[in-house]
């Protein structure tokens, strides 16, 4: 099963974000640069505007759905009750934030120390019967912009 940790792009500032932190937005540097792929989001605005671009421009927004277990404070218990719901599925792409991702990547591959970045993309295949994952590769979001912008990645 290959999972594909997508962490939300650039947000509106913490600093000059005004209401509750759960509705901090995307920049509108952060919704070009995430107009790619999805299935799982956080419940967070964020989160889901990142996963509603990528879902769109795979063609599969009718599939995207929020996930509760995807807000901050995700970790292994959640992956696999996530996990076990979709085991049929060659693919899961989850959307949601840091240090949660990053933590649960390193875990999940032996103890590894990471970081994923804000837009950044992450492709763990795990071995369904015996659990053995490995990390594929870890993509800042500087690659993946490279198509569609002229190499700024903005903001937050």
């Amino acid at each position: 099963m290959r999972l594909l940790f997508l962490r939300h792009g650039s947000a509106e500032s913490r600093e000059t974000w005004t209401e509750v932190d759960d509705g901090r937005p995307l920049t509108n540097e952060g919704r070009l640069a995430m107009a790619r792929e999805a299935m799982l989001s956080s419940p967070l605005t964020r989160a889901h505007e990142t996963a509603q671009i990528v879902a769109e421009g795979l063609g599969i927004a009718d599939r995207l759905r929020d996930d509760d277990r995807l807000a901050p404070g995700f970790g292994p218990t959640e992956l696999g009750a996530i996990l076990d719901e979709h085991r049929g599925a060659k693919t899961v792409m989850l959307v949601g934030h840091e240090p949660d991702f990053s933590l649960t990547i390193g875990g999940l591959v032996g103890g590894a120390a990471l970081v994923c970045k804000k837009g950044g993309l992450a492709r763990v295949d795990v071995d369904p019967q015996s659990g053995v994952a490995e990390l594929v590769w870890l993509l800042p979001p500087k690659v993946l912009t490279l198509s569609t912008s002229k190499g700024g990645s903005g903001g937050d």
